[in-house]
């Protein structure tokens, strides 16, 4: 008996080093290349990164899973108590695997063959799994899973295990964390939760779509209630609390709206510097919260002012047929009519609807497949009258022959846009249910608004409609600036000595380049007839194609194309005669950017959309305005506070004074010159219109001391706009709709005059001196020893040959002393 003890005892000590070796064998395999848990010290989830208006009410949010980070601590300490008696009853006693547990789920096992093994995954398990391990249910995972749970332990304490657990596992539904859950799923913080509602969650890791509430109720209150059961067995809750968390109706509430600001290019164009300066993890996971410059009332008014003037210019230019059409108005013909409106959704102004032409008389059509709602019975009446403007449109955006009546325009069968109308252009009431006759615009353009102080773009509208083409056109269409490049020239023209009464000859012109390349004779816009000597004022304000090129000639193609690098309108602009009336690619914010510098005296600007950027901690770690804040902060005990005062330590980069008597002459665009109309605004506006060749395209620059608003209009596919389409007709009105809205109430206020230019009152035609009541008289700045004093004084530049001693291709100092340049004119010939 002795004998057979020791030997069984020996057998026993054998397979326990035999147990031991194997373990420890086991333990050394799989412990080879496990990931290194100690990376969940600073670990941070991804979280939702939040772009917002100005205002603060949201922009666009930018995640690649919805999770809401929460600090342990700032958890409910029953929703902790949930998960732990549902997940892991004893996870504040196992050392990172529970045993108990495991051979619980080895027998559940054992006793159904063939089904999917139980997990028996703790919580520290599952964040080992979650945070470094795959997915994978095999024997191989669950080691590692085993192995790196003890080395969690040792390293972090059970409320970092914990916290890192809460937030990141999945609930379903896209959510991730209980923060997100407990929103999207109760539209509840995670403190207003009920406990019912806390069991559901706490239930949901196991089989997040299986518990689902809105699809299988059933399991998904039995499963609530087994978290109830388990949280009474461990003493966290009575049994009373118990009872009355089950007879609880669990409510599905739908995450109430946000009050979400819609901007969608000047968002995604926010996107895509974020992107470009923190990355796609940065960007997608880091939480950033994003202040952007956006003004949400602003944005709307420039949205909405961009489509109507590109609706009136589309009206100008006639009806280009029905937007579909519906062959067979048999019985079925609604079923076709719902497959048009899925196939071809309607982009445009929110009041515009589809409708189908069901009949055509006299004097209206007569409409259906309206929406039924209300007082709305899903038919309608389109009058003649608002069909009226439906010309045939003609080749080269010209205009054909009128309707005289419905069957012009539209036929039976035919889908049009429409919208509801209660008035005619007399203000006559309509009947009910009377539509007007819409047609979606197949041009385009954009719109920024932009303060010239610092940069900050409080709009962009980049199109006709995000949902149509996310194409931006105000940064990613390069385009022709045509005369609205003019300023930057006559910028070029004050620093080479010219003054505002400087007279240049508005006469032919012609521009031999040599090497064979043909003459080049510029014209005024259409053709309009020669000034003959004009002063340089008048060139800007009547936009003298002649006069521009005559002075870009005699003072040198260098100095304009250093203007415009200096402006960052262009980057590589060649020293070519031609580019002196805009002819170089570049875009509207590149633009806009350049007369708001215009505007604010030659001060270095950004553009930027945002304003600043906060990481998930709430560090700030950008911000846009570098001017410092004075006075800003607490004050020393027992002392006033004393105002804040902005200091702006930017220099001017260009001469103030050249800058500013462009500026002048600007403001005489809006009121004398080719935009004349925005007279009426009652404020000084210091503005440039532009047209290009042949109009492909159509611009407007205008701006006040504290905006500067940029206008663009023309087809993506640049071809004419009319022969009469001009930057006044098309361009201008989209600047006049935003100004009314955005200057309304706001006293005028005028551009800062820099030191050293002298005020001298001046015929506004001949640029002398003025005799006291002069009705054409106005106020013109003059740099020191360039004012008029007379007829003797007042010379022509004709840009004949050259000025002795200055070489045209450099350009040289020029100036004058009463619009006389410093050397002589020499030569009679007309052709360069």
């Amino acid at each position: 008996m002795i004998r057979f003890v020791k030997v069984l005892l020996a057998f026993c000590l054998a397979g326990l080093i035999v147990g031991v070796g194997t373990v420890a064998g086991l333990f050394w395999h799989f412990s080879h290349g496990l990931p290194d848990h100690k990376q969940l010290a600073d670990y941070q989830p991804p979280t939702v990164s939040r772009l917002y208006a100005a205002d603060g009410r949201l922009l666009a949010e930018f995640a690649r899973e919805k999770r809401i980070f929460v600090p342990v601590a700032a958890m409910p300490k029953r929703l902790l108590e949930a998960f732990i008696a549902a997940e892991d009853q004893r996870f504040y006693s196992h050392p990172g695997v529970d045993f108990i547990g495991m051979a619980r789920a080895a027998i559940t096992d054992l006793a159904n063959p063939g089904r999917r093994p139980e997990g028996a995954s703790g919580i520290t398990q599952q964040v080992a799994k979650n945070f470094l391990l795959s997915n994978q249910a095999t024997i191989s995972r669950k080691i590692r899973e085993a192995i790196l749970a003890f080395r969690i332990e040792q390293a972090y304490s059970k409320d970092h295990i914990l916290e890192l657990y809460l937030n990141e596992i999945y609930l379903g539904a896209g959510n991730y964390g209980v923060a997100s859950a407990a929103l999207n799923y109760f539209d509840r913080s995670l403190g207003e939760l009920s406990l019912s509602e806390i069991a559901y969650l706490a239930g949901l890791p196991k089989a997040p779509n299986r518990y689902n509430l809105v699809r299988n109720p059933q399991e998904a209150y039995a499963r609530r209630d087994y978290v109830l059961g388990r949280m009474r067995e461990d003493g966290y809750i009575t049994a009373a609390e118990e009872k009355a968390a089950k007879a609880e109706k669990l409510h599905y509430r739908k995450r109430g709206p946000t009050e979400v600001v819609t901007a969608d290019y000047f968002a995604e164009e926010a996107r895509r510097n974020l992107l470009a300066a923190y990355g796609d993890k940065g960007l997608y996971e880091g939480g950033l919260t994003v202040m952007t410059s956006l003004d949400p009332a602003i944005q709307e008014t420039a949205d909405k002012a961009l489509q109507a003037g590109l609706i009136a210019y589309d009206r100008r230019h006639g009806w280009r047929g029905p937007y579909a059409r519906i062959a067979d108005m048999g019985p079925d013909w609604q079923e076709e009519f719902a497959r048009i409106q899925q196939r071809r959704p309607l982009y445009g102004p929110s009041t515009w609807q589809l409708a189908v032409v069901t009949k055509v008389d006299p004097k209206e059509a007569v409409i259906g497949g309206l929406p039924e709602d209300g007082a709305n019975t899903g038919t309608g009446s389109v009058p003649f009258a608002e069909m009226r403007w439906a010309c045939r449109t003609g080749p080269e955006q010209t205009v054909g022959a009128c309707p005289s009546r419905p069957a012009n325009v539209v036929h039976v069968g035919d889908v049009i846009v429409v919208e509801k109308v209660e008035k005619d252009a007399q203000g006559k009431p309509y009947p009910p249910d009377t539509y007007g006759f819409r047609q979606v615009p197949n041009v385009n353009g954009a719109v920024i608004v932009m303060e010239p102080q610092t940069g900050r773009i409080l709009a962009m509208s980049g199109g006709w409609s995000y949902g149509m083409s996310q194409f931006n056109r105000a940064v990613q269409a390069q385009r022709q600036p045509g005369s609205s490049f003019k300023p930057f020239v006559y910028v070029a023209a004050m620093d080479a000595g010219l003054t505002p009464s400087t007279l240049v000859l508005d006469a032919p012109f012609e521009y031999n380049p040599g090497y064979g390349q043909p003459i080049w004779r510029p014209g005024n816009y259409q053709n309009e007839a020669p000034l003959g000597p004009a002063t340089v004022r008048r060139g800007l304000e009547q936009s003298r194609n002649l006069m521009t090129v005559r002075m870009a000639q005699q003072i040198g193609m260098k100095r304009v194309v250093d203007v415009a690098r200096e402006f960052g309108i262009a980057d590589n602009m060649a020293a070519y005669l031609p580019m002196a009336l805009g002819a170089v690619d570049t875009t509207l914010l590149r633009m806009t950017m350049a007369h708001a510098e215009l505007a604010n005296g030659a001060r270095r600007i950004t553009p930027s959309l945002i304003d600043r950027v906060q990481d998930r901690e709430g560090k700030t770690i950008y911000r846009h305005d570098p001017r410092i804040c004075e006075g800003c902060g607490e004050a020393p005990a027992g002392q006033k506070p004393a105002p804040p005062r902005i200091v702006d330590p930017r220099k001017p980069f260009h001469d103030p004074a050249s800058v500013y008597q462009v500026v002048n002459m600007m403001l005489g665009v809006t009121t004398r010159g080719t935009a004349a109309q925005l007279a009426k605004l009652g404020r000084p506006i210091a503005g440039k219109t532009g047209t290009t060749n042949d109009s492909k395209d159509t611009w407007f620059f205008g701006s006040t001391p504290d905006l500067t608003i940029g206008v663009y209009v023309g087809f993506d596919d640049p071809r004419t706009l009319g022969r009469m389409e001009t930057g006044s007709g098309t361009a201008a009105p989209i600047y006049e709709r935003i100004a009314k809205v955005v200057y309304k109430g706001k006293p005028p206020t005028p551009f800062r005059v820099p030191p050293g230019l002298r005020l001298v009152r001046v015929d506004h035609d001949t640029g002398q001196p003025a005799w006291p009541g002069d009705p054409n008289a106005i106020d013109e700045f003059f740099k020191p020893g360039t004012e008029p004093f007379g007829d003797n004084q007042q010379q022509v530049l004709d840009g004949s040959a050259s000025i002795s001693g200055i070489d045209p291709s450099e350009g040289g100092a020029m100036s004058s002393g009463g619009g006389l340049p410093r050397g002589t004119l020499t030569g009679t010939g007309e052709t360069y």
